[in-house]
């Protein structure tokens, strides 16, 4: 039975965990964080639906109604933001290669292979290595802390001096690390990866910068082995009308990468395995709207959804006001 996990906050503030199946959704007694109950699983030598059942089921929920409340947040966080790592891969799905190829074709001429193409091209080849090998490793960025992190229904912002905020429907992998610096992944979430294609457009080398930016996590923590398929939809909403869908594909057998290779090219850095810390790690998409010439705008809602999740990501476009900076010297 699929157990996904979500976390709930009452109107004054009291925190909750949510465990759900198919068949109902319940709060879990003694614990108010996924983190604290994921320390329980690690502690006690067990998973997360053992410490479930270790913690006890109280009274049932409507998750849909507690959605549309705004009662539910993202799925993890940590008390400490900086203590939670935003990163992600690219170039990770069959397909992926023609929006960025497109995106960086103008930087290089045509008759040779641009540097996304030839990254992706890599994957495919060495990106799902069999067992004992290490595999190719596959582009990787910095997101950000958990400052980041956008609940669901809350706006992403992207700054002023943004060219554009974009949206990216992908699976992201949720990572807590235990007191002996082993990475354990507590499940995958819907995720929109926001990210400005216009700046990326300009120079493949902004990718950088145009990665810094928010990120959203669907409402629930999908718990146990991954799907090996997941097919869904994204699309934007303008005035409440329709003004840009597409389906999108992830899990494995759609991606030129294991989850398990990508997982392996992330925590091999000792930075990464620090006890306590909690990693978001994007997956990566190879459906795009700028890809297909839609330009956002504020007030715009990006919405995704794909089964198992049960609930969709919602999230209206938002923009920042400007901001001035000044370095004193001391």
């Amino acid at each position: 039975m699929t157990l996904r996990i979500l976390q709930h906050r009452a109107a004054d503030g009291t925190r909750s965990v949510i465990a759900a199946t198919a068949d109902a959704a319940h709060f879990v007694t003694g614990v108010d964080s996924v983190r604290a109950l994921a320390a329980r699983a690690i502690g006690a030598g067990t998973d997360l639906a053992g410490a479930i059942d270790s913690c006890g089921l109280g009274t049932t929920v409507d998750i849909a109604a507690e959605l549309a409340a705004g009662r539910l947040v993202s799925p993890i966080d940590h008390d400490d933001a900086a203590h939670l790592i935003m990163t992600g891969t690219g170039l990770t799905h069959l397909g992926s290669a023609e929006g960025r190829d497109k995106m960086h074709r103008d930087a290089t001429a045509a008759e040779r292979q641009t540097d996304s193409m030839r990254m992706f091209l890599e994957g495919v080849e060495g990106g799902k290595p069999r067992a004992g090998e290490t595999g190719q490793q596959p582009e990787w960025f910095y997101k950000g802390d958990g400052s980041g992190l956008v609940a669901p229904g809350s706006p992403l912002t992207m700054p002023a001096f943004a060219k554009d905020g974009g949206e990216e429907p992908e699976l992201a992998g949720i990572y807590v690390i235990g007191p002996d610096g082993t990475p354990f992944r507590l499940g995958l979430c819907l995720a929109n990866e926001f990210s400005d294609h216009v700046t990326e457009r300009h120079n493949y080398l902004w990718l950088a910068h145009s990665k810094l930016r928010e990120a959203a996590l669907g409402p629930e923590l999908l718990v146990g082995t991954p799907p090996d398929h997941v097919e869904g939809t994204s699309r934007i909403l303008r005035d409440g009308e329709t003004l840009w869908e597409k389906p999108f594909l992830s899990g494995e057998a759609n991606m030129s990468h294991t989850l398990a290779n990508l997982e392996a090219h992330h925590f091999k850095y000792a930075l990464f395995r620090r006890p306590g810390d909690v990693h978001v790690h994007f997956f990566g998409t190879a459906t795009l709207s700028f890809a297909d010439g839609v330009t956002t705008r504020e007030g715009d809602v990006f919405e995704i959804e794909a089964a198992p999740f049960t609930l969709p990501l919602r999230n209206p476009l938002a923009k920042a006001a400007a901001t001035t900076v000044a370095v004193r010297s001391l």
